[in-house]
């Protein structure tokens, strides 16, 4: 099961993502993040995946839905941390990703 930590920093709301994210667990995933898009209107949605271990495709459907979700409202999606198990799905589905790269 996946979880997410949200953290608001100013304009920005961090999304720090654990665990293995597969069906079930991005239909909790989306609700969770869909509300606090709406609620706390950032002006940036950073989904951090330094914590996931495994991501199938609905992950990726997860990223996309909240990227259109984050768009109607005026928010940038930016993808961060990915674990290096992960850019392969994310680089086929043509997804921007920071490549896994860690900030300093």
């Amino acid at each position: 099961m996946a979880t997410v930590t949200l953290n608001g920093a100013g304009e920005v709301l961090y999304a720090y993502l654990a665990g293995e994210i597969d069906h079930d667990a991005a239909q909790s995933l989306r609700m969770q993040l869909d509300d606090a898009l709406v609620s706390r209107s950032p002006g940036t949605l950073v989904l951090d995946f330094g914590g996931v271990g495994f991501m199938d495709s609905s992950g990726v459907g997860l990223i996309l839905g909240r990227k259109r979700v984050a768009a109607t409202l005026g928010t940038t999606l930016q993808i961060r941390h990915t674990p290096p198990q992960l850019l392969r799905v994310l680089r086929l589905a043509q997804i921007p990703c920071d490549e896994g790269q860690k900030e300093e």
